[in-house]
């Protein structure tokens, strides 16, 4: 299975829209509804966010473990997505439609059901990414395939990010307290059974490979330690990890930026903005990594996106044109460096099997997941936090330190964390040269022979 169907790419896509959908209101709508209208404090939601993505530094590894472990005449992936999508839906529709109730049951109320919605989320996302990689094995392929993935993704986005504005006209819900909880709860209405319908229908088209493990599966450290001797993926999980704590601050504190520093209620169209220049720009993106490589390709996207964020901590009251055009020249980037990382991730895969002779997608997509859990933890947890310390009250004109706070976490950190992660992703060394080297090795290996790693030309693999 060298390349996938337009059927097969299209499946395959699908939940990364359903995710993305149900993915912005949780990052992005949830923590300021519960702030602002629900009424918890600011400082225990952000240590709250904090700790789920923690209890996702647990839960994702296991579950990667897990689905790689699973044997079943319905693969090692696919039962898990469906079974998750049903309790995704559950726990959606709780934690978008709380009571009204004593702010300490309100804390209570988000605490049990944002934990339990990650839980549920962890057994769909970690074997639905671990998919991917088992698609396909040819590099160009892998880079389309995960385009049309993160481009769903980036669909996805767009549509959430336009739905509470929709609800609101449709439904004809109110700004007030009681029309954002119309617009949660209409918003769970729609969400809770698209998931359920997009990851069923993947799971029904899209087909595992056959796989038999050549070595025992029992996981320990001296298992986890083959991963961490993986230099490619080390050196990419470092340069991933940096970048996506970037992207979270803005991610979690867009609505707190645009309100309170810019002074606008626009939010929702700026958000539209980003992702529809990303989805526009993402084919491009393809193409570029095609003739130029999958790293090059990373590194210039990330660049992209900084240049132009630098600019927006220089903003001020009123300075919505300027933000609009710099939003618009950041989102240029923002498709690759989705897609492209993901790309990436599947070829140091192939690595490890070339130096374990194991199929392991669900274990390194697990310790993939930590990253991108903490990393949000930090956005998320952090952000909130440093707002709270500053003086951050709901629904009033902030004080000077409280802004400064948001243009630093905003625009300011996730630039830096961008320099960084491209000083590091200049060290990956795996091109389409090699990792094509890497495929001819593992099914030489296959077959018996004794093999020179494409990486360590002194080494053999045996």
């Amino acid at each position: 299975m060298q390349t996938a169907s337009f059927t097969t790419r299209l499946a395959y896509a699908m939940p990364a829209f359903a995710l993305a959908i149900i993915g912005i209101p949780v990052y992005v709508y949830i923590p300021k509804f519960y702030t602002d209208v629900v009424g918890i404090d600011i400082g225990l939601a952000g240590l709250l966010l904090f700790g789920v993505r923690l209890f996702d530094a647990v839960t994702d590894p296991l579950m990667g473990t897990l689905s790689d472990r699973t044997r079943s005449r319905f693969g090692r992936r696919r039962p898990y997505m469906l079974a998750g999508s049903v309790l995704i839906a559950v726990a959606l529709i709780f934690l978008f439609n709380p009571p009204e109730v004593s702010v300490t049951w309100s804390t209570l109320w988000f605490a049990f059901w944002i934990y339990a919605l990650f839980l549920f989320w962890t057994l769909v996302t970690v074997p639905y990414e671990s998919l991917g990689p088992e698609i396909t094995y040819d590099y160009n392929a892998r880079t389309a395939l995960f385009a049309w993935r993160d481009g769903f993704l980036i669909a996805g986005t767009l549509a959430a990010a336009a739905s509470p504005a929709l609800v609101q006209a449709i439904f004809q819900t109110g700004d007030d307290a009681a029309g954002q909880r119309s617009q949660f709860f209409w918003i769970s209405v729609i969400y809770a059974p698209l998931i359920v319908g997009m990851c069923g229908w993947c799971v029904r088209v899209v087909r595992e490979r056959e796989y038999v493990p050549t070595v025992a599966s029992a996981v320990g450290w001296r298992d986890l330690r083959t991963v961490f001797k993986n230099r490619p993926f080390m050196i990419l999980l470092a340069a991933y990890t940096i970048s996506a704590i970037g992207s979270n601050l803005p991610a979690t504190l867009i609505l707190y930026y645009v309100q309170y520093v810019l002074g606008s209620s626009q939010a929702d169209v700026f958000l539209m903005l980003y992702f529809v220049t990303g989805i526009l720009l993402l084919p491009v993106w393809v193409r570029l990594a095609h003739r130029f490589g999958r790293k090059e390709t990373w590194i210039a996207s990330m660049a992209v996106n900084t240049g132009a964020f630098i600019g927006v901590y220089f903003l001020g009251p009123g300075d919505t044109a300027i933000y609009g055009i710099l939003v618009v020249v950041s989102g240029i980037g923002f498709g690759a460096t989705l897609a492209l990382p993901s790309a990436i991730q599947a070829d140091v895969i192939d690595y490890d099997e070339l130096r374990t002779g194991r199929r392991r997608e669900g274990q390194y997509v697990g310790l993939w997941s930590i990253a991108k859990k903490l990393a949000a933890a930090v956005g998320v947890g952090v952000g909130l936090a440093v707002l709270g310390a500053a003086g951050y009250t709901p629904n009033v004109p902030q004080s000077d330190t409280v802004r400064l706070a948001l243009r630093v976490l905003y625009a300011l950190v996730p630039s830096v964390c961008n320099l960084l992660a491209i000083a590091i992703a200049l060290y990956y060394p795996i091109s389409g040269d090699i990792h094509g080297r890497i495929r001819s090795a593992i099914d030489r290996r296959q077959a018996g022979h004794i093999v020179i790693d494409p990486l360590k030309p002194t080494e053999t693999i045996g």
